[in-house]
């Protein structure tokens, strides 16, 4: 008897399950209804492809995204999988057929939107049928506390009870825990049948940056990754058309994207992304809901998302293959004025809701201290425990230098307290600048003291003050009226005149230079190139999407393993039984030439490749510096910074070795022996684990460069014998 595994190695060509996908599988395939919430790329598809062919009867799909159920269905079919869409965009004759092969039980899975399921020609379809999985794709839009709701998703619960000898499994990617449970409680589903797997994304690198010259920043962005794809998400139309104009005259492969274009040329370009004719698309939000192209290689937000939800929908687009991929937003102020605009437009709850998830995605973007992770998976209920994930910009960058703005803080909280607690940051800045304005007058506020004594800043550093005391404690706002209140903490800072630090003014020095994150596996970009040429090739002679033959990570493993058989390119991850008869013989072919012509030979898989910098590099670099190479020399053989040998001297340590001399490392410090003294002591305290504790402990006295330098010399002090 086939088995879950069986299937996904034989039929899906993967050697193991990814998290939470065995559990919902074996929950499905035991009948019990079923809610699982998988980040995108965690293979939520799996879930009910797989059961779909160890059950009897057919697995019915319903996804809102008609884009998706093409994709799928043609990945599908070039498993080996038996599968069919019924949607508007079929021709009535094509239409006809695949209702044929679902009638006449040749098919698997059938895939549905809402409003098509919901006709008296489906219902009679499905009714000469076992319908054995009901599965509910995109299952936040069941719920009016989702951030897609639609009102047809509604009618799916009725849709479950005609047929309630069918197991249930709802899935989504983007789920708050409201919105879990008006899914569970909507569809009827227990407790015990919820699967929530980590919305962490760790291949994506994270990145804000303040917007200055967006233009020429996107432009300089690209450039690092030529032939590379990549979506640019702009707030309007306009936008879009202009940007990607402007690109196009640079030479970038570029296509714009925008519910404002005729649907022939829309279409034209979603599938011209798809299939690797064009790179970049530019696009508004309407673009990417069902788009499943696995090898986005960076996601670009131009302009500011209008909530948390969409920002981290809109990213999870990028690096669903499971390789490197970054996520760069453009951040200014004058996009949160724009976007307010348009929400004061609206009215009651939906403004106030409106709102919060615009007041939620700036304190995001402001915030330059804590993990980039940290709040949004914080927003999804999930606790993010590592301090530093090594992957964002806040983790891989030294924090901001503070400043002493116990004088405009004051001047602030003091407005705040005397116009009475009752107005929000704008009014409070208007009375702090001396404006004229009919509220402020009216209300005769350009009596008091504070009227007019903050000329020294202007309204957007008053704005982003009155942001930093809120996060700081010092203010608290008003969820439904947004008016601003001291708390005691702020009280106190008034009364005793404590110190404040903090930022007078948004950061706009240019933002460190981010790394290039590459794949850990090392492989060998010539080869690949060959083999994603011929995949192309294999492609179009199909008419399918280029990832639909094989994925990027595919051609990775091909590219570092070297396969010489049908064999050893089954071991390749993504290469199944029905896919090596298919393409095979044409990819081996390229690599045994490739081989022959660099003598190269295969590689086992199982026994892991060098990563980039790894263990190899380290303790070649040890050994090296214990001979007496300087760091200088160290830094210049291998074309890196004097931060990235002292990570190695860390490593070299760490795995067991000992480093003989630490005057060579001293003679890198221009620290005293007192500061030197002070920052043992903080280690001795608070451990080496992470430096941003030291830091605090220190009042910031030892930049990050000095403290990672005297970190390994605290090390190296400790790893010394006793008796020594």
């Amino acid at each position: 008897m086939p088995t879950p595994a069986n299937i996904l190695k034989n039929t899906f060509g993967y050697d193991t399950f990814l998290p939470l996908q065995r559990e919902v599988i074996e929950n499905v395939l035991a009948g019990r209804d079923t809610l699982a919430i998988m980040p995108t790329g965690g293979g939520k598809s799996l879930c009910y492809q797989i059961p779909a062919l160890l059950m009897d009867g057919l697995t019915l799909v319903v996804s809102p995204l008609i884009a998706l159920m093409k994709d799928q269905v043609e990945q599908l079919r070039a498993n080996g999988v038996p599968a069919v869409f019924l949607n508007s965009t079929l021709s009535p004759q094509a239409y006809q057929e695949n209702m044929e092969w679902v009638r006449e039980g040749s098919t698997k899975l059938l895939y549905v939107a809402p409003e098509t399921l919901l006709t008296p020609r489906i219902f009679s379809l499905l009714s000469s049928l076992k319908l054995s999985l009901l599965t509910i794709d995109e299952a936040h839009c069941i719920s009016e506390w989702g951030h897609d709701f639609r009102p047809e998703y509604r009618q799916l619960v009725s849709v479950r009870q005609r047929y309630p000898q069918a197991v249930c499994l709802a899935l989504t990617a983007t789920a708050t825990p409201r919105v879990r449970g008006d899914i569970k409680n909507s569809l009827n589903f227990s407790q015990s049948n919820e699967f929530i797997a980590s919305f962490n994304r760790e291949n994506l690198f994270i990145e804000v940056v303040p917007k200055s010259d967006p233009t020429a920043q996107t432009t300089q962005f690209l450039k690092r990754f030529k032939d590379q794809s990549g979506i640019i998400y702009c707030f309007s139309r306009k936008q879009v058309d202009e940007l990607s104009a402007y690109l196009a005259t640079k030479g970038f492969s570029v296509r714009p994207y925008h519910a404002g274009l005729e649907d022939a040329e829309r279409q034209a370009n979603q599938e011209a992304f798809i299939r690797d004719d064009a790179q970049i698309i530019v696009a508004t939000i309407a673009f990417g809901m069902g788009i499943n192209k696995p090898n986005v290689r960076f996601v670009i937000h131009y302009d500011l998302p209008k909530s948390i939800e969409n920002y981290y929908q809109e990213i999870g687009r990028a690096g669903r293959d499971g390789l490197p991929a970054h996520c760069l937003l453009l951040y200014s102020y004058s996009d949160v004025a724009k976007l307010n605009y348009f929400i004061n437009q609206k009215e009651g709850e939906e403004r106030r809701v409106a709102s919060q998830h615009l007041d939620a995605i700036v304190r995001y973007a402001e915030d330059k201290t804590n993990c980039r992770r940290k709040p949004l998976l914080a927003y999804f209920g999930e606790n993010h425990t590592p301090d530093n994930c090594n992957n964002c910009d806040n983790c891989t960058t030294d924090p901001p230098t503070l400043t002493d703005i116990t004088i405009p803080a004051q001047k602030f909280l003091s407005c705040v307290l005397r116009t009475g607690e009752r107005f929000g940051a704008a009014h409070v800045t208007h009375v702090l600048l001396g404006s004229k304005a009919e509220k402020v007058l009216s209300h005769g506020h350009e009596k008091l003291s504070t009227y007019g004594i903050g000329a020294e800043l202007n309204q957007k550093q008053w704005m982003h003050l009155s942001r930093q005391l809120v996060q700081l404690g010092y203010l608290k706002q008003d969820v439904k009226f947004r008016t601003l209140s001291l708390t005691p903490s702020g009280v106190n800072a008034l009364k005793k005149r404590s110190t404040i630090l903090g930022q007078l003014q948004e950061a706009e020095t240019p933002a460190a230079r981010a790394k290039t994150r590459t794949t850990a596996l090392e492989y060998n970009q010539a080869l690949f190139d060959l083999l994603r040429q011929k995949r192309k090739e294999l492609a179009d002679e199909s008419g399918v999407p280029p990832y639909v033959i094989f994925s990027d990570k595919t051609l990775v493993e091909m590219s570092a393993y070297y396969p010489q058989s049908p064999e050893s390119l089954l071991n390749i991850s993504g290469a199944g039984q029905i896919k090596l008869n298919k393409f095979g013989d044409a990819f081996l072919e390229i690599i045994r030439g490739f081989c022959r012509q660099h003598d190269l030979t295969e590689q086992k898989k199982d026994a892991p490749r060098p990563k980039t910098d790894s263990g190899g590099r380290t303790a070649v670099i040890g050994e090296a510096y214990n001979a007496g190479e300087s760091i200088q020399s160290l830094m210049e053989r291998y074309q890196v910074r004097k931060g990235t040998i002292i990570q190695h001297l860390e490593r070299y340590l760490a795995d067991g070795n000992s480093l003989h001399s630490s005057s060579a490392l001293k003679s890198l410090t221009s620290t005293s022996p007192e500061e030197q003294q002070a920052a043992a002591q903080a280690f001795d305290e608070l451990g080496t684990a992470f430096l941003r504790p030291v830091f605090d402990k220190l009042g910031g006295t030892i930049n990050y460069d000095e403290l990672k330098i005297l970190r390994l010399l605290y090390l190296c002090a400790q790893n010394q014998p006793k008796n020594q």
